[in-house]
């Protein structure tokens, strides 16, 4: 599980006098429970990227905190990592390694004997139906076929909890088909809490079992995908994400035809 509380972040942008502050993270709270997939839905800009980097101890924040299965991030940061596998945006993988030497490479970074990685790297090549690119270097890879290498590297040390920022981007329609079947056999079969940040309303339909809205920052609102447009009463999750995301946007039109 993971538990995020009143986090804050803020940035300087600039120098000199052209230096500003601005406010990244405003408050962001949300519970990500075990054996569900929680998504983090909100535009650009929004603050998911840098709530999901203070998570995996990438960044620090300015006051709140994140607790992975009660173990505070901030405090406890090794302890915390060893209970999650992180996907973030900059795969980064050798390309001069096969795939099953980049999954045992990162085992090893996690304190596993070489054996116990390569073990595991067969059996996340069962789970990720990924078994013919395990021999492979991964120079020349397509994005599929990267992203199915680095989410296996996040998983070798099979940990409960994954992190995953926007892991769809770049992806053709039959990886992102095949990265979605791999979180539901993580989420049903293994039961694991997994929590990745989006802004395309389609992923967040067919795969998560709750939706965390941030706008500007902040949580706007959390719930089902049914629950939300019954919310807003709006049939169409994306009418009710704009609702809750841009209000502003959906009031000036009746202001406007007021004023006519």
């Amino acid at each position: 599980m993971i538990v995020v509380k009143e986090l804050s972040k803020t940035f300087v942008q600039g120098r000199g006098r052209r230096a500003r502050r601005v406010q990244a993270v405003d408050r962001v709270s949300f519970t990500a429970a075990d054996g569900r997939i929680t998504g983090l839905l909100g535009p650009n800009g929004a603050g998911k990227t840098t709530t999901l980097r203070i998570a995996a101890a990438l960044i620090a924040p300015d006051s709140g905190s994140v607790q992975v299965d009660g173990i505070e991030v901030t405090a406890q940061p090794a302890a915390a990592l060893a209970r999650m596998g992180v996907l973030s945006d900059s795969k980064g993988l050798s390309t001069r390694l096969t795939a099953r030497e980049n999954i045992i490479y990162y085992g090893c970074l996690h304190g596993m004997t070489r054996a116990a990685a390569n073990a595991r790297a067969e059996v996340l090549a069962q789970v990720l139906e990924m078994g013919e690119l395990l021999d492979r270097r991964t120079e020349g890879f397509s994005q599929g076929e990267r992203m199915k290498t680095a989410l296996a590297r996040a998983l070798v040390h099979d940990p409960p909890n994954i992190v995953l920022d926007e892991p769809t981007n770049g992806l053709d329609v039959l990886a992102t088909r095949a990265l979605r079947e791999a979180l539901r056999r993580l989420r049903d079969e293994h039961g694991k809490c997994i929590v990745f940040s989006t802004h395309i309303m389609q992923e967040v339909e067919r795969l998560c079992d709750e939706v965390v809205v941030v706008a500007g920052g902040r949580t706007v609102a959390s719930g089902s995908v049914a629950s939300l447009c019954a919310h807003t009463g709006h049939a169409d999750f994306e009418d009710a994400f704009v609702a809750l995301a841009f209000p502003d946007a959906i009031a000036l039109p009746a202001r406007l035809e007021e004023a006519a």
